[in-house]
């Protein structure tokens, strides 16, 4: 059985930026980037899913972080 990417590693694709990109709850990408578009942003390729990319160049609140991964785990788990 295979699994579901539900997060993944965007190192210096589309632009010069480390960050990654993670399956996100509805409605979530949106608020995040308005509230914060220094830490947060639509990714390509999986933006209009509704992904939230991550930047990781930046001060990382890593507990935020790891809320974004258990979210795009449980958002992907729920999807099967």
């Amino acid at each position: 059985m295979h699994g579901r990417l539900f997060v993944t590693l965007a190192d210096h694709h589309h632009d010069d930026r480390v960050a990654f990109w993670a399956a996100a709850p509805d409605g979530a990408q949106e608020a995040l980037v308005a509230t914060d578009p220094e830490r947060y942003f639509r990714p390509p390729y999986y933006g209009h899913r509704g992904w939230i990319g991550v930047y990781l160049e930046v001060s990382v609140d890593w507990a935020a972080a790891a809320d974004r991964i258990r979210e795009a785990h449980a958002v992907v788990v729920a999807r099967r």
